[in-house]
């Protein structure tokens, strides 16, 4: 069962977090180095080790593409399509453009925002699959311009690769997808192999293998965020339907048993009234035990003074999804500073931006939303500057630009100023 607890009584005791080790470097180390010395090699035998798949190759052919579509009910295919839709729209708008300023004697000053070469996407298979990631992921990277994406996915033992996952691949616009899942496939994401094209960046969620990896590779390649367990915070006043929040506490809770579900509630009755709807909400769940798991050893239900106080509370926490189930929503969205993610009112569950809102799903966790943001367009451009001088305009300030070398003790920088102005 849930915890309730007094805010008054426990203060900063519930923002202790737990540490994020994964206790598996020193094996993904070795999965990583194994990759980048034999190459497919590699990958073959961790198919067959982790995933009991024998392959016979490792890239996802168009047949195989084009067969999964047609396999796919024809009604999720149009859901996945609006879905895109209306992701396309929302990032549409975080295109951003380079500029270019003008200074004294025809001096020149620019930055131009120029797409990532190839990118590389992590879709995970495991206890479920996530097409709905696969937009999320590739729709920011197509409008940033990136001109390659390569995507990665666990295999089953059968060989092959869940058809709503190819289905969305294509939908999406997804140029390669390669049957590898886990530390070893973002290990061939990052060094490349015979088959699998060296990338840019990685994005996309995994599990903790695939998040250690990450962080390994990071440097040899740029990488989206390391994610952690799913989280949800949310605040709810005496209004809110308490089967509501049991249920948008559970959208979470059945992602993983590590997840984290938290209400914040200026309403003792509301408290106690989703405690009981959670009850009753949890055997009805197919993925009941993860569900049961995450609500028991990680939930919790804190009961403030005022919605005020719960958002303070939520700005130390900085969650990942954060609702705010109160009858006037837009009074508090100013005075929230650290969240992924914010769905405002009564009747906008966390699962709509799952979905079909189009704000991109790919969120920072583990209080990192205090310092980082949603994956967007952004996440896939790089900026690079530029810089022009007339003869006339490095005259004007040759003299500083030697000066200012001087005093950091650097001779010769300041001397290529100098020189063009000496006679010879």
């Amino acid at each position: 069962m849930i915890r309730i607890m007094d805010y008054s009584k426990c203060g900063n005791d519930i923002f202790i977090r737990e540490s994020s080790a994964s206790g598996v470097e020193d094996i993904v180390a070795d999965i990583i180095n194994d990759v980048r010395k034999n190459g497919d090699e590699a990958l073959y035998r961790y198919s067959s080790k982790f995933d009991g798949a024998d392959l016979s190759s490792l890239e996802v052919s168009e047949e195989e593409i084009n067969a999964a579509f047609e396999a796919v009910d024809s009604e999720l295919i149009e859901v996945i399509k609006e879905a895109k839709k209306n992701i396309w729209a929302f990032h549409e708008n975080q295109k951003r453009s380079g500029f270019i300023m003008t200074g004294e004697g025809g001096a020149v000053m620019g930055q131009r925002v120029i797409p990532l070469d190839r990118v590389g996407l992590y879709v995970p298979g495991g206890t479920a699959a996530y097409p709905s990631s696969v937009l999320m992921n590739c729709v920011p990277a197509l409008i940033a311009g990136v001109e390659e994406i390569v995507m990665v996915t666990p295999p089953s033992k059968d060989g092959g690769v869940n058809p709503v996952i190819l289905a969305a691949a294509k939908i999406a616009g997804v140029g390669r997808v390669f049957k590898i899942g886990g530390a070893q496939a973002v290990a061939a994401l990052a060094y490349g192999t015979e088959s699998v094209p060296a990338v840019d960046k990685i994005v996309g969620p995994g599990n903790r293998f695939v998040a250690e990896a990450k962080k390994q590779v990071f440097g040899k390649v740029a990488i989206d965020m390391i994610a952690g367990p799913s989280e949800i915070l949310v605040i709810a006043d005496a209004g809110s339907d308490p089967a509501f929040v049991a249920a948008d506490l559970l959208s979470q809770a059945e992602h993983d048993k590590n997840a984290s579900a938290v209400l914040v509630t200026d309403s003792e009755s509301l408290a106690e009234a989703v405690s009981l709807e959670l009850e009753k909400q949890i055997p009805t769940l197919a993925r009941e035990e993860i569900a049961r798991a995450s609500i028991d050893n990680n939930g919790r239900i804190i009961i403030v003074s005022s919605i005020d106080e719960a958002v303070d509370i939520s700005n130390e926490l900085a969650p990942e999804h954060l609702e705010v189930c109160v009858d006037n929503p837009f009074d508090y969205l100013d005075k929230i500073k650290h969240a992924g993610s914010v769905f405002l009112g009564r009747y906008c569950p966390e699962a709509v931006g799952d979905y079909m809102a189009g704000p991109n799903h790919t969120l920072p966790t583990s209080g990192t939303a205090r310092f980082s943001s949603p994956l967007s367009v952004d996440d896939f451009v790089k900026k690079s500057q530029f810089t022009y001088f007339t003869k006339g305009s490095l005259e004007k300030i040759y003299h500083k630009v030697a000066y200012f070398a001087d005093s950091e003790g650097l001779g010769a920088h300041a001397e290529s100023a100098r020189i063009r102005f000496k006679e010879k």
